[in-house]
């Protein structure tokens, strides 16, 4: 920076008591000739600033007295200070103020992270930020904490170094909630390349541990103060602990300089610590009624600062969280409540009321004494009298003197500080027992320390706890310079450059004069050792030790105080009031009273006090410690030098990330900033010290790619090229005159503070030369294109004007040419009209003429033709007269000729009618009819016979039944009496003997009740053989009638042999004898008169060789499928008619229970008492059926060509049981040949599989499953469906990625439509079907196992649904980025963000496209198409999956601050309307409102921002995105070199929105969990045609098993 340039409108910093700094513009610039300057600014309000100085003073102070330059808008607001280009305090303080008015509370310089504490709830540390951050390098998004903690967990990684974050900042800065995020960030960030167990989910045990220690630690250290409503009263260093692996395995934690005197004392609007308060609104009323416990206002340490709540804090809700986070780290419940216990003591031990003048006095009576002394467990005497007693102990004699009342009070204190102290001590080691044992603490590898300090302190009043907080911070800012040199320096030598040493201020000397050996911590423990030891004398031993010139730079004694000292600190001069430095160094207690505590009752204080008292001495806890404790008072001030000094060793082998936290305002008014107060703390966190280290060198540092890539432009192009370094140095040559200003290194270009705004004024004006030289020549374009124009328009106006005369001199031609032709035709029209007349007058006379002479020609011709046609009838008429009288006398005449003629022949006929012959010929006629009637009435007769022998054979058999019975009853009578009249027998005999005759006994009434069945059935039988009679009669009465009619005689012949046929084939079924049965094996074929009525397939006279050889074909094929006998149908039979003899084929019933029924049912029907009747039944069904047909229903009802396997298998229900009896051989053809081994028909671009063909493996199991169910196989069917889920999941979970896609589709469609062929099986099979097969004791077991089977089909539903979902969002999570963000279909708007210069040299691409996007959506529909998945499904897949698109895409572009650009926008918009028109041409309507956040934001980035009008319509256009994510998206907004900034009114408009609706404002949407499937509706279930899918496809191979069941099962 030089005086040069200082030009007119330059802009600079001046000094302003509100706001800090101001920036004003240069107007004058006056240079005398006697070297005075005068420099004329004026600021926005219209002040003027003067800068007055000499040339010889500026080049003296090399230009450091100049006002310091302001930076150029387009940098203000920049994520890192080092960026700027005039990197000075005003600069810093203004943008930081400039983010912190956008609401971007964090800020980098350099390595340090500046984070300014809103005081409002920001939308910065949501699960989805902390996946964003994970995996991400520093300076990839925006600042955040959580960027630092992942800088310090790759580092740790990388270089396997500890690391240390360091949080400091005042009081109120937001330290604890830094921290506290910061260990949320470890605790539940996803690390990719962690060796994690997939099979947890969540955060681990220690983890939460680790997070359940803030709660704690906030509730026991920190409390309110005027400052901070959750202020730390204690430093706390956390060693978050990671094994090999980079897996947290534990914690420990470290705290300093507790803040003791908080408990006894709190300055007004400050609370005590929040536990005491916590406990009192959240204790149960039996524990408060116990412990006294009623109100804060009961209790003096509660109630001195007059604030007994804090607004929007529920103390009772936080009491909860407190104790269920001592449960997470392992503190039961009752050792709580002894912590709790020890807490009111303290409370009451506060409200001991001390009286008196010159002695104290304590009531016997008191009640809080009274309290106290119970609840800790101590004498109450004891306790009283040293609470107002004190004894010397010298060498002869103990001396016991009173204490004065304020003695007294400050003894009483000091019990209760002790006793807290003790319990802070003791819970600390408690945390640090669970979470760092000494198992872990061998598998630790690294670690990650969390410092979260106090910061720097300057009070009105500063006392013992102050001068501690700032020696601390005296040392960590020591190391924080040393740090921030060293690393400058590192990168200098690392980049080989030359370089001087920067200098620094170093405060050791300041350090040195706390810390030596005789300063002032060394003196302050010598005068708290001296029993005579005074504040006043210490302070005059300090005066003594550093009033020399040696220390007058860093001490100092007030004007006007001798009980006072100032320390000139790095941050600031501070005074320190002397008065309380001893007592409190000394923070002792009375022995007698320490000796009472140790010796209470109450066993947990007791070891409360030990290990305090051991922690004290730099000891642990084992057991010989605890024997041998050495009663040494360490004083406060050593301990806490010490405890400073094992940190700083610590931090210095660390490597070292700092977070500095402001307080931007003191009334803590969200998003308040005031200038002053955040511009104090930057000097005293050390950041302007950094700055002013990085001033000193090359503060501004580019790569050169970025430099290249930024100043491309300013040399010719005949200098670019692919070697950067080389570009680098013929852009510096030709821009950068002075060698000093710039360094080269091997990766870097180090620059001068200001070189950076000189660089920028080059490229503007090179760019704005560029952009003149465009407008020179568009300018040009644009007037030649107007003269063209022009010229082009005189061109066409002289041709219309033309046009016109030349259109006006053809009119005239053309008029008078027709005025001409007019007249021409007028006169002719005139002359034709003339003629016409007279030539019709001379034809009008001419027809008059001739009209009469035709008249009267035509009247004579009329008269001579009517006299013509008189004659001619009359004529006619007299000849057909004649005619008719000739014919009519013929006709008598041959009448009677043939009449005479016929009385002959008549006469002839009567004489032979009367002769023997005739009549002997009729006799033999009838004789022969009678013959063959009274045959037939003769076998009906001995029919009726056989039937009454049989039903006496019935008779005597049932006879000979109750003989043998009652033989056998006396028998067994006189055995049992036998047997009852001999004592010898053993009692199991007769008990065996008694059970035999109970079983003889039901033996017996059964066969009672079987007598009496067969008593019904003879009875049946009677009356069967009566009607059979009757039907003899009716054919005897048919015989006389109708002597003709011998058919009915056939027919009933026919129907006996067909059911002698039937019998014979169901007793072989049964094998039961049927000698017995009243028919007889005989075959009747029929007559040769119904061969013809008969159908071909069955007539016994018209089967020719190629029947026969069809016939045999099918009996060869039945006997493959089955080893039992086959047979053809029954003939048909032939009826009488009422209107004579017809022939009809009867058709035969092949019900199940009829012609094919299982063993049970065939025991069942076919019992020897039940066989008459059921013959009969059949019989009479067969005469119904055979009535209703005709020969043309045998034609159509019977199969012509091979039979099928039902009309030729004997038995199917006997073979269904052998097949499912084979549960082996079932389960391997289902597993491996229908599931393991299945071929998925490939879905297909055009044509669609067919239903049967992609469903055959779920009607296959559901057909057998239904089989195994109806016929009782239950507990055979459940192993079967366990088995078949399980393989069925297998498949689908066995393979993965883009495989995955087909296989759990076309599963996933026949796991849905088993369970719909379940459910329709379910409706289908009933409790009767079961009670009729002898299964009723089944039932119960099959509904239990109905209603399993469907729950489990529904979950493996779901789970093929859910590894399909996890599996297709891990292929689609890492395409979206890349297609969606990254890719550039669109042509004309192609931008390339990175390395924009070389992309032009060498061309990239991403990864995927939108074309691989567009094909896996494809793979995925046409797939569930294909396999006739519900649409309901396909809409919740493909809706899971664009709102993972939308989402993931979403929050990307909004953490992506170089894609925020308007071309970037319109090229994420051609994507998604890709997907928007993918969706619409698959009718998925609700896949498009999956996006429509994304497409806002691109809407967002195109539309316009000039003003507040645009941000209105920015929020009309875009009512989906929140005021933050609004916010965001303008703030990220990169704009081009042509754009106009942003203004930072309408950033400021838009944070305002922000902060009015803060609560219900989010930044980024919920991520969708890669391992989250989303919700899964059951769709309904399917209707199921089970006769249409019987269907074997033909790539199943070696089952056939379930082929036979499918061919015989009949539904």
């Amino acid at each position: 920076m030089s005086l040069d340039t200082f030009v007119k409108g330059t802009k600079c910093w001046f000094t302003d008591d509100k706001e800090g700094w101001i920036g004003a513009s240069l107007t004058t610039k006056d240079l005398a000739a006697d070297g005075k300057v005068t420099l004329t600014f004026v600021d926005d309000d219209e002040k003027e600033h003067v800068f007055s100085s000499t040339l010889a003073k500026i080049k003296e102070s090399n230009d450091t007295i100049l006002p310091p330059l302001r930076n150029p808008p387009l940098l203000e607001g920049t994520e890192d200070l080092t960026n700027l280009s005039y990197l000075n305090e005003p600069a810093v303080l203004s943008n930081i103020r400039t983010r912190y008015s956008h609401c971007n509370i964090y800020t980098y310089s350099g390595i340090v992270l500046i984070a300014a504490n809103p005081f409002a709830r920001v939308n910065l540390y949501s699960q989805d930020i902390i996946q964003a951050y994970s995996g991400r390098r520093r300076g990839e998004l925006e600042p955040h904490l959580f960027a630092i903690a992942e800088d310090a967990y790759r580092c740790m990684i990388r270089d396997e170094k500890n690391q240390t974050i360091v949080v400091s900042g005042e009081s109120g800065a937001g330290k604890t909630v830094s921290a506290k995020f910061i260990m949320r960030y470890f605790a539940t960030a996803d690390d990719s390349d962690r060796d994690q167990d997939l099979s947890k989910v969540g955060m681990s045990e220690t983890e939460e541990q680790i997070l359940a220690t803030n709660p704690i630690m906030e509730a026991f250290g920190n409390a309110k103060t005027t400052r901070n409503d959750n202020s730390s009263r204690f430093g706390k260093f956390t060693e978050i602990q990671f094994d090999k692996n980079r897996n947290i395995i534990g914690a420990r934690i470290r705290t300093y300089l507790l803040e003791r005197s908080r408990l006894v004392y709190q300055p007004e609007h400050e609370r005590n610590y929040h536990i005491f308060y916590q406990l009192v609104a959240g204790a149960p009323p039996s524990e408060k009624k116990e412990l006294d416990l009623q109100s804060i206002t009961q209790f003096n340490y509660l109630k001195q600062g007059g604030v007994q709540t804090i607004i929007g804090v529920d103390d009772a809700a936080e009491f909860e969280i407190t104790q269920r986070s001592l449960s997470t780290i392992g503190i039961s419940v009752h050792v709580q409540w002894y912590i709790f216990r020890i807490l009111a003591a303290l409370l009451h031990i506060g409200n001991i009321q001390v009286t008196g003048r010159n002695d104290a006095i304590i009531n016997d009576e008191d009640p809080s004494l009274i309290t106290a002394a119970r609840v800790l467990g101590i004498s109450l005497s004891e306790f009283k009298k040293w609470l107002v007693k004190k004894q010397i102990v010298t060498r002869s004699e103990k001396i016991v003197s009173s204490l004065k009342p304020d003695q007294s009070l400050i003894v009483r204190d000091s019990v209760a500080k002790y006793i807290y102290s003790s319990l802070f001590d003791w819970l600390v080691n408690n945390i640090n027992s669970s979470l760092s044992s000494d198992a872990v603490a061998s598998q630790i590898h690294s670690f990650i320390g969390v410092l979260d300090i106090y910061g720097f302190e300057h009070f009105k009043k500063n006392s013992f706890e102050q001068f501690c907080i700032n020696y601390a911070n005296e040392k960590l800012q020591q190391e924080f310079n040393q740090h921030v040199f060293k690393l400058e320096q590192e990168e200098y030598v690392r980049e080989k450059i030359d370089w001087k040493f920067i200098e620094f201020s170093d405060n050791q000397p300041c350090i040195e004069m706390i810390e030596g050996k005789l300063g002032v911590l060394t003196l302050l423990d010598e005068e708290s050792r001296l029993p005579s030891g005074s504040d006043q004398g210490w302070c005059n031993k300090l005066f003594t030790q550093f009033g020399t010139e040696k220390y007058k730079t860093w001490f100092a004694k007030p004007r006007f105080s001798n009980s006072a000292f100032t320390i000139s600190h790095y941050a600031h001069d501070v005074t320190y009031e002397c008065e309380g430095f001893l007592e409190k160094n000394r923070d002792t207690l009375p022995e007698e009273l320490l000796n009472l505590l140790k010796n209470s009752d109450n066993e947990f204080l007791q070891e409360v006090l030990l290990t305090s008292a051991t922690l004290g001495v730099g000891g642990s806890l084992s057991e010989d410690k605890r024997r041998s404790v050495i009663n040494r008072k360490p004083t406060l001030g050593s301990i806490f030098k010490g405890s400073l000094i094992q940190l700083m060793d610590t931090i210095n082998s660390t490597n070292v990330h700092y977070i500095r936290c402001l307080k931007p305002n003191e009334a803590k008014q969200p998003w308040g900033f005031d200038a002053p107060m955040v511009l104090g703390q930057l000097r005293a966190c050390g950041v302007l010290e950094t700055i002013r280290i990085s001033c000193a060198g090359y503060p501004s540092r580019w790569s050169f790619e970025e430099f290249v890539e930024r100043y491309y432009m300013l040399v010719n192009s005949e200098h670019w090229g692919f070697d950067t370094q080389k570009m680098c140095s013929a852009i510096l040559e030709a821009t950068i005159k002075e060698a000093d200003k710039y360094q080269i290194g091997l990766t870097k270009i180090f620059f001068r503070a200001g070189m950076l705004a000189y660089m920028e004024n080059l490229r503007a004006e090179k760019l704005s030369a560029y952009a003149t030289m465009i407008q020179k020549n568009m300018r040009r374009f644009i007037c030649q294109k107007r003269y063209s124009t022009i010229r082009s328009a005189v061109v066409k106006l002289q041709c219309f004007a033309r046009k016109v005369h030349a259109q006006k001199e053809a009119r005239i031609l053309r008029e008078e040419r027709s005025a001409t032709l007019l007249q021409t035709f007028m006169r002719g029209y005139v002359q034709r009209k003339k003629f016409i007349q007279t030539r019709n007058h001379i034809l009008q006379i001419q027809c008059a003429i001739r009209a009469k002479v035709a008249r009267t020609a035509f009247q004579t011709l009329r008269e001579t033709n009517g006299a013509t046609r008189i004659q001619q009838i009359w004529r006619g008429m007299q000849a057909r007269r004649a005619y008719k009288k000739e014919v009519k006398a013929i006709v008598l005449v041959q009448s009677c000729i043939r009449r005479n003629k016929a009385k002959k022949e008549l006469a002839v006929l009567k004489a032979e009618a009367r002769s023997a012959s005739h009549f002997k010929e009729i006799s033999y006629r009838l004789e022969g009819k009678v013959v063959e009637l009274t045959r037939a009435l003769d076998l009906a007769l001995q029919r009726n016979k056989h039937s009454d022998l049989q039903v006496a054979s019935l008779g005597n058999q049932v006879q000979q039944w109750r003989e043998r019975y009652e033989s056998l009853q006396q028998s067994k009578s006189k055995e049992i009496a036998l047997a009852a009249e001999n004592p010898t027998v053993p009692k199991a005999e007769y008990e065996s003997l008694k059970a035999a005759n109970t079983k003889l006994q039901s033996q017996y009434e059964e066969s009672i009740e079987k007598t009496q069945a067969l008593e019904q059935e003879i009875l049946k039988l009677t009356d069967s053989l009566a009607k059979t009679k009757e039907e003899v009669s009716k054919l005897a009465a048919q015989v006389k009638i109708k002597p003709d009619d011998s058919e009915s005689v056939v027919a009933l012949k026919r129907e006996n042999q067909y059911l002698k046929d039937q019998l014979a084939q169901l007793s072989k079924a049964t094998g039961r004898d049927t000698s017995s049965f009243p028919v007889t094996s005989k075959v009747m074929s029929p007559p040769n008169s119904n061969t013809a009525t008969m159908p071909p397939a069955y007539s016994s006279h018209s089967v020719n060789s190629h029947t026969v050889d069809k016939y045999e074909s099918a009996y060869s094929f039945a006997k493959e499928m089955h080893p039992h006998k086959v047979t053809a149908l029954p003939p048909p039979v032939s009826i009488p008619h009422a209107n004579g003899v017809r022939t009809a084929a009867a058709k035969i019933s092949r019900n199940r229970s009829n012609s094919t029924p299982d063993i049970a049912a065939l025991e069942t029907i076919f019992k020897p008492q039940k066989t008459t009747n059921s013959v009969f039944d059949n019989l009479d069904n067969h005469s119904r059926s055979a009535k209703t047909m005709s020969s043309d229903d045998w034609s159509r009802h019977v199969p012509r060509g091979r039979p099928s396997i039902h009309s030729l298998v004997e038995q199917p229900e006997v073979e269904i049981m052998r097949i499912l009896k084979d549960e082996e051989g079932l389960q391997e053809e289902v597993l491996n040949g229908l599931i393991k081994n299945v071929k998925i028909p490939s879905p297909s671009h055009s044509t669609l599989p067919q239903p049967n063909e992609v469903l055959a493996p779920s009607h296959l199991i559901g057909l057998l499953t239904t089989q195994m169910w109806k016929h009782g196989f239950v507990k055979e069917s459940e192993r079967l469906m366990i088995n078949v889920m399980q393989a069925i999941q297998l498949q689908s979970i066995s393979i993965s990625g883009d495989e995955s896609i087909i296989p759990c589709a076309y599963w996933l469609s026949n796991v849905h439509e088993l369970l719909s062929f379940i459910c329709q099986s379910e409706q289908e099979i009933t409790r009767e079907e079961y009670i009729a097969r002898g299964n009723a004791g089944l039932w119960n077991e099959y509904e239990l196992l109905v209603s399993t089977i469907k729950y489990e089909l529904e979950c493996l539903e779901y789970n093929i649904f859910h590894v399909w979902m996890k599996s297709l969002k891990k292929q689609l999570h890492k395409m979206i980025i890349p297609a969606i963000i990254e890719s550039q279909a669109l042509p004309g708007f192609i931008t390339n963000d990175s390395g924009r210069f070389f992309n032009k040299l060498i061309g990239s691409s991403p990864t995927f496209s939108m074309d691989d996007l567009l094909l896996l959506f494809n793979k995925v529909w046409r797939a569930m198409n294909c396999y006739y998945v519900e649409h309901t499904v396909i809409e919740q897949v493909m809706t899971e999956l664009l709102k993972m698109v939308g989402v993931a895409g979403f929050n990307d572009l909004l953490m992506r601050r170089n894609f925020c650009t308007w071309k970037r926008a319109m090229q994420i918009q051609y994507n998604i309307t890709r997907i928007e028109e993918w969706c619409k041409g698959r009718d998925l309507p609700e896949g498009t409102l999956q996006l429509e956040h994304l497409m806002q934001a691109t809407k967002l980035l195109q539309l316009k921002k000039a003003s507040l009008s645009d941000i209105e319509i920015i929020y009309d256009v875009c009512w989906m995105l929140t005021p933050s994510q609004v916010q965001k998206l303008v703030q990220n907004y990169m704009i081009a070199d042509y754009e106009v900034p942003v203004s930072p009114d309408l950033i400021k408009a838009i944070a305002m929105r922000v902060a009015a609706q803060e609560k219900n404002d989010t930044l980024m949407l919920d991520a969708i969990s890669l391992d989250d499937a989303g919700s899964f509706e059951t769709p309904e279930l399917r209707e199921i045609d089970v006769e249409s899918e019987r269907y074997l496809p033909p790539w199943l191979v070696d089952l056939s098993r379930l082929k036979s069941l499918m061919h015989l099962v009949v539904v």
